[in-house]
């Protein structure tokens, strides 16, 4: 989460000082998990789980909270899972990657682990619907302990406040990025300052950092103990951000960042709303404001809601980067993705994504109305992409880093426990609200798959037909059709047999240009492909070549610009020499063996409105002809 928007920050960061990448890391990466605090206590008491607000409650609760961030955050993110890193990048899908290459000899895993992947990326969309929705609602919320009355006024101000966030996400967040380093800092700082005070009042709370208070929660609440976890797991939201901001501050600014100033902020604001509730029990309904003296209580109103503004911020901007990747890899059909930046790669926005996210959290604000109702739907998606995490992340440490099983294998089924503990409180919210982020992630899991599916079943069908290139080549010797001058690029899925744009412009139009390269380009399972290994070239003779691109799931696929590294004296891809064709597939459903007709019908739907070879590939638009055929799926 985070991940595109982190590059406006950290696009220069080998030349940053140590302090400013500290900075920065704060601001893009640690939004999420950040505000936190301003729901979690509130839905563990309030929320009906049945947590008395006592003594032993309120320390085994923060016992919990505690030694959830200690394992989950600073054990198993820290230590293993920013170490996972594929040539530097971070997130699900740059994990799902690591995998597929790190199983490659054993298909079954591979394919088991690359759906565990999809599971993740899809359950992460739900989850960037949810955090904007619940981190604002919870701000604005705020508000009614200062104004009586104004309850009434929370759900359209949260509105607002959403909407235009996602207006202003087409113009780019470079500009407001560089504030959110300074703006989240001070969050931190006021965060710890919040709870030092609360603390004073009551220090007896500290006796909760001994996990026998856990515990013996666990013992004492035997009916609620691990449903509890449903809501202490609020805590952890944004874990995943640490690892997807990775690529772009490394992994040494945001573990410092976790341990000198995160991880103290937040354990001290926890135990100071702790504190208040061991002095005053009926500050359950919102221990995050009331912790705050009255007077403070309007800023801190407003700087909450600047700071849930950021938190959302980072998850679409993760959102958009989610989607390239996917899209890369072949998961997801293409969609037009316009750069807000002419210095940063990374900032990038995505229409359909952007508006589809604002409809889903305008849906679940005026659905669930307040952050307590949406903590129910919350845990899930949550709790469901660190689980596949674990998973994806254990199998790189056998099949990968080959570790020894003896170290591996405790440690993958420590992690896997307590996730399946977390993900099993959550279940039960499915019935409560939580089937929202279900939902959206099998629509999404049922939309990848079809996709993948389907280019794969297309890609077969085409083969089905084709014409080998050594026979067409040797036809052509025999009876040479007319050549013309230029340079004529076909895109085609597969090398070595003729494209049907090919057939399609010698029977049609009766002539062959001098140069005629097959042009086929290939997403590796890495971040990025460096210049010297992006292209291959192989010449075929009669003015005939195969030309393979290679490019990362990361990297721009500009086309002409990688054609210009092809130094050859026999071929010439000047601007206006050459000519690009493309083919256009019409998919008809049939009654072919390969998917279900309703996924076959989903699929052709998808192909239409599939983003072109035109503007995904960068090709001059006056220099492009495009040819169509038909293809019974």
């Amino acid at each position: 989460m985070g991940q595109a928007s982190s590059q406006a920050v950290g696009g220069e960061h080998s030349a940053a000082k140590p302090l400013g990448m500290l900075v920065a890391a704060v601001g893009v990466v640690y939004g999420d998990i950040g505000t936190s605090p301003l729901y979690t206590l509130k839905e563990v008491f309030s929320g009906g789980y049945g947590v008395q607000v006592n003594h032993d409650g309120v320390l085994g609760i923060l016992a919990l909270i505690f030694w959830s961030l200690i394992w989950v955050v600073s054990f198993k993110y820290m230590m293993f899972v920013l170490r996972a890193d594929n040539q530097g990048e971070g997130g699900i899908m740059a994990l799902t990657a690591l995998a597929r290459r790190a199983a490659a000899g054993h298909p079954k895993l591979r394919s088991l682990l690359v759906v565990c992947g999809l599971i993740g990326a899809a359950l992460f969309y739900g989850d960037s619907m949810i955090t904007p929705a619940i981190s604002v609602l919870s701000a604005v919320e705020g508000l009614g302990l200062a104004f009586d009355g104004i309850d009434h006024w929370v759900v359209p101000l949260s509105l607002v406040v959403l909407v235009a966030l996602f207006l202003i996400q087409s113009h780019g967040t470079a500009r407001i990025g560089i504030l959110f380093g300074p703006i989240m800092v001070t969050w931190f700082v006021v965060l710890g300052a919040l709870g030092v005070y609360g603390i004073l009042q009551h220090p007896e709370v500290l006796n909760a950092m001994n996990p026998v208070w856990g515990v013996r929660f666990f013992i004492v609440h035997p009916g609620i103990g691990v449903a509890i976890l449903g809501a202490v797991v609020l805590a952890l939201t944004g874990a995943e951000a640490l690892y997807a901001d990775m690529g772009h501050f490394g992994r040494k600014p945001i573990a410092r960042a976790w341990f000198i100033l995160v991880l103290p902020a937040l354990v001290l604001n926890y135990f100071g709303q702790g504190a208040l509730l061991l002095g005053d029990p009926e500050a359950a309904r919102n221990p995050f404001y009331l912790l705050a003296p009255s007077w403070a209580l309007i800023p801190l109103v407003g700087l909450s809601t600047l700071a849930t503004v950021i938190a959302s911020q980072a998850v679409i901007s993760g959102a958009f980067s989610l989607t390239r990747q996917a899209i890369q890899l072949g998961y997801i059909p293409r969609m037009h993705i316009q750069h807000t930046s002419s210095a940063e790669q990374g900032q990038i926005y995505i229409g359909a994504v952007n508006w589809s996210l604002m409809v889903g959290v305008i849906l679940l604000v005026l659905g669930f109305e307040s952050s307590g109702a949406l903590a129910s739907a919350y845990g899930v998606a949550v709790t469901g992409t660190m689980l596949m995490t674990t998973v994806l992340v254990s199998a790189v440490m056998l099949l990968l880093w080959k570790w020894p099983p003896i170290l591996a294998v405790p440690v993958s089924i420590g992690f896997l426990l307590v996730d399946g503990l977390y993900f099993a409180a959550n279940v039960p919210k499915i019935v409560q609200g939580g089937a929202f982020p279900v939902i959206a992630g099998i629509v999404l899991f049922v939309l990848m798959t079809t996709w993948k599916r389907g280019k794969q079943l297309l890609v077969d069908r085409l083969d089905e037909g084709g014409l080998p290139l050594p026979i067409f080549i040797s036809s052509i010797r025999v009876q040479p059709p007319h050549r013309v001058q230029g340079t004529a690029v076909f895109l085609t899925a597969r090398p070595d047999a003729v494209p049907h744009a090919l057939l399609h412009n010698l029977l049609h139009n009766q002539v062959l240009h001098e140069q005629v390269v097959l042009l086929t380009v290939v997403y590796e399972d890495i971040p990025r492909v460096p210049a010297q290994r992006r292209f291959e070239v192989d010449s075929y003779g009669e003015g005939f070549f195969r030309v393979i691109l290679h490019f990362g799931f990361t990297d721009e696929p500009d086309v002409p610009e990688a054609l210009k590294l092809c130094h050859l004296d026999d071929l010439d891809f000047s601007p206006m020499r050459t000519t690009y064709f493309l083919s256009r597939e019409t998919v008809i459903a049939s009654k072919l063996v390969g998917m279900a007709r309703w996924r076959e019908a989903l699929f052709a739907f998808m192909l239409k409105n599939a983003n072109g070879n035109l503007r995904f590939f960068n090709l001059p638009v006056n220099r492009v002809i495009e040819l169509g055929t038909q293809v019974e799926m």
